[in-house]
């Protein structure tokens, strides 16, 4: 493995399933993305088009605390949208734009391995759980060395055959965290919003940095509530687990930086 002080940095991009719904932001954000410098890796979601399919087709769709639920039929529609259609979209897009891409699974040079989650004390059915160091990230490595970019969907396996469904967040804190051990790696979570914020209704009130600290207190007071809080765990388990730093913040800023940047706690944080 080479030394992370000689390597060069890695940027984990994961974009939110809104961004990638909406084909003008997705257009301008790969534009973007495509000029971001240096090796980088993009996640992509893509719940809501899963979502809208599964009507046309007669699929139950079923939501536990806001996680889908994944039977059979529902993995076969989510594997066909998240690693067919969206994955391979994104990837002419950037090959239009210039920005030589490789759209993978994590089951593709078992990149991404994952065990099936436990039915108990929930029965989320296949749905995937993933562990950094499982990572085939030597793999992903030589193709950032040839300058090829990976785009990865939120489609796992099993190792014994079977797919699965893993949150997109998840995976990209997952690979950020295995890239880690190889070169200094940064994070970042871009959807619809400005960044993490006080108000979810004035997007003016973006918190410029948080630490992990702060994330506590700020849950507890219920400031930082709903969908942002498996995001905000995600990002601070990979500061922890070696991940340089983590970035939140709209599509659109993502040459910029401007948004909400997570640090560990004994960095100084800016008010």
């Amino acid at each position: 493995m080479q030394s992370i002080q000689n390597s060069k940095e890695i940027k984990v991009v994961k974009i939110g399933g809104n961004i990638v719904d909406n084909p003008e932001a997705l257009a301008s954000f790969l534009i973007d993305f495509q000029k971001l410098e240096g090796r980088k890796v993009l996640v992509h979601g893509g719940g809501v088009m899963a979502s809208k399919m599964a009507i046309d087709l007669g699929i139950k769709t079923t939501m536990i605390e806001g996680r889908r639920v994944t039977d059979a039929e529902t993995l076969k529609l989510v594997t066909m949208v998240y690693a067919g259609w969206i994955n391979k979209s994104i990837v002419a897009l950037l090959q239009k734009d210039g920005c030589n891409a490789i759209g993978l699974s994590g089951a593709d040079a078992n990149c991404v391995p994952a065990t099936k989650r436990s039915s108990f004390p929930i029965d989320y059915g296949f749905v995937g759980d993933t562990t950094p160091n499982k990572v085939n990230s030597a793999f992903i490595n030589d193709l950032l060395e040839k300058d090829i970019v990976p785009v990865f969907c939120a489609i796992t396996h099993d190792e014994n055959g079977t797919l699965l469904n893993t949150n997109a967040d998840t995976v990209a804190y997952t690979i950020s965290v295995a890239l880690s051990q190889i070169a200094k790696t940064t994070l970042y979570y871009c959807f619809e919003k400005e960044g993490v914020l006080k108000d979810v209704d004035k997007p003016d009130s973006i918190f410029l940095s948080l630490t992990k600290e702060q994330y506590q207190t700020y849950k507890e007071q219920n400031i930082i509530a709903g969908g942002m809080i498996p995001k905000l765990h995600n990002s601070f388990n990979a500061i922890d687990e070696g991940v340089s730093e983590v970035l939140i913040m709209h599509a659109s800023n993502i040459l910029t930086q401007k948004g909400t940047r997570l640090t560990r706690s004994n960095e100084t944080v800016a008010k």
